[in-house]
């Protein structure tokens, strides 16, 4: 007990190693508290720039995903306009055979070609109602107003029996593709009245 009590003098009289001992590593504690900060620092540094990374790198995704959607809907309207002018060039083509149908259909009222007629009617149906199905439509003329848009003014006829600027006779039919004209109707106007 002698020795045990002589040892513990001993330390009370050095004071570092006493006050060392008794506080726990104090002196470690704060070279711990004092490098912490400094790695920290470079950590918080880290995590910022990787913030700002992953923020550039979502807005050029997104910039990307619109682009990309722009591209696909531009691509597809250039795709629907490809097909409507192979079917606009299509339709020129077709559009004297059916002018014909109609001057066929119009000079023989004989009655001894009533069948024969008839045929040529349904078969001119059929024609129609195909181009009709692929967006074409006779532009109306007769009794409208004249439309510089839709119709090709031939002349001008003076007459009490209309208005001024009405069409009177269409001597070729128009057509419209998709809302489009695609040939205007020569017609025959009405002028102002005689004084």
């Amino acid at each position: 007990m002698a020795a045990q009590k002589g040892q513990r003098e001993e330390q009370q009289s050095k004071p570092g190693v006493a006050s060392a001992e008794s506080s726990g590593t104090p002196g470690a504690e704060a070279e711990a508290s004092a490098a912490a900060p400094a790695q920290e620092a470079p950590v918080t540094d880290q995590v910022q720039k990787l913030a700002a990374e992953k923020q550039d790198l979502t807005n050029t995704l997104v910039r990307l995903q619109a682009d990309f959607e722009n591209y696909r809907k531009r691509v597809e309207k250039e795709q629907v306009q490809a097909r409507h002018r192979g079917v606009e060039h299509l339709v020129e083509q077709v559009l004297p055979v059916l002018d014909a149908f109609d001057r066929a259909l119009a000079a023989h009222d004989d009655p001894a070609y009533e069948d024969y007629r008839k045929g040529f009617e349904l078969i001119g149906k059929q024609l129609w109602d195909v181009l009709a199905k692929q967006g074409v439509h006779r532009i109306e003329a007769v009794g409208k107003e004249f439309d510089p848009n839709m119709h090709h003014a031939i002349e001008q006829v003076e007459t009490t029996e209309h208005a001024d600027g009405e069409v009177v006779e269409e001597l070729q039919p128009g057509y419209t593709f998709h809302h489009r004209v695609l040939r205007p109707a020569m017609v025959r106007v009405a002028s102002g009245r005689k004084n």
